[in-house]
């Protein structure tokens, strides 16, 4: 899947999703492309790598990804490797794991429960407060600590200026 072709397919769901939430379709689709390659990894619709915390109801699979973490003990469910690394100029700890994400029957129901997981987290209150703003949403995303990647913002933000300028003309 192309840039343009996951921007086409998967904006309609992210506007969707806005008109619902008032949530940026930019910084959902943002998201979706970074936390899925633009669409190239999303094994059962998973576009935007929420974690199922209990791993035993049945709407889950255990997925190897990569985590950042400051400490070199950190408590993740399957550790494969750990390697120190500097980002943003300080030391980090860069976990290779396994972990439990969340699947969907479809890529409706990833985009409703992106952005419901945001509605319910007292955490993303301040996020909440700037959500029809992508950069300003994605900011206060990562300082609330959607990711544990420090760079998170950063990279988010440059995918979003992308997909802006794919985003199909009506």
């Amino acid at each position: 899947m192309t840039k343009q072709e996951y921007t086409n397919f998967y904006y309609p769901f992210a506007l969707a999703s806005e008109k619902i939430t008032g949530i940026s379709a930019v910084a959902q689709l943002a998201q979706g492309a970074l936390e899925s390659a633009w669409g190239k990894v999303a094994p059962g619709n998973m576009l935007f790598g929420v974690k199922d915390t209990d791993g035993v109801n049945g709407n889950e699979q255990l997925i190897t990804t990569t985590e950042y973490s400051k400490s070199a003990n950190a408590k993740f469910p399957n550790i494969i490797t750990v390697t120190p690394v500097m980002r943003n100029g300080q030391k980090w700890f860069k976990y290779k794991i396994k972990d439990y994400f969340r699947k969907y029957p479809t890529p409706k129901e990833s985009f409703v429960d992106h952005a419901n997981f945001f509605i319910r987290n007292k955490r993303y209150a301040k996020a909440m407060t700037v959500k029809s703003d992508p950069y300003q949403f994605i900011d206060e995303i990562a300082k609330a600590g959607y990711a544990t990647d420090p760079s998170y913002a950063t990279t988010l933000k440059s995918i979003a200026k992308s997909i802006e300028k794919l985003i199909p003309k009506s």
